[in-house]
């Protein structure tokens, strides 16, 4: 995010974790992130990973320590709630853990998505529901279930 033209992640390097998420799932992701091809500077990201089940993410950290070896230079952040820290993966990983501040302000993320989300013509799509033709939106409600 240091310039607004730098592009948001793309789709293989970032692993969304959630209880059903497989080892398989998250084999293939540590696989692309830790042996080396062409494209090597990508970010890889696994996003609540304090969520994968125990037997996951033992065999994630035993598929890890496997493959680091053949990456010296890869880039893996991985991001937990630290209401859940305790959890198997946050544990094991904790030597190396960084607690992280924000750089940037809220508005200027919040710019920064706005630019990469905008739909370059507005037409008859839905970006022309969403707040200045982005492409993505959120809907919340403090009411569940009230026709989101």
């Amino acid at each position: 995010m240091h310039s607004p033209e730098q592009p948001l992640p793309t789709f293989d390097e970032v692993l969304l974790c959630t209880p059903q998420t497989s080892a398989e799932q998250v084999g293939l992701f540590l696989r692309r992130c830790l042996i080396p091809c062409q494209g090597g500077d990508k970010i890889y990201t696994m996003l609540y990973a304090d969520e994968l089940s125990y037997d996951v993410s033992c065999r994630a950290e035993e598929l890890f320590q496997r493959l680091q070896c053949y990456n010296s230079s890869y880039r893996l952040i991985i991001l937990c709630n630290c209401e859940r820290e305790n959890s198997y993966l946050p544990s094991a990983f904790s030597h190396c853990k960084v607690h992280m501040i924000p750089q940037r302000t809220r508005a200027e993320i919040q710019q920064y998505l706005q630019h990469h989300f905008r739909v370059a013509q507005p037409s008859s799509s839905a970006a022309a529901v969403f707040k200045e033709h982005t492409c993505v939106g959120i809907v919340s409600s403090k009411r569940a279930g009230m026709g989101k």
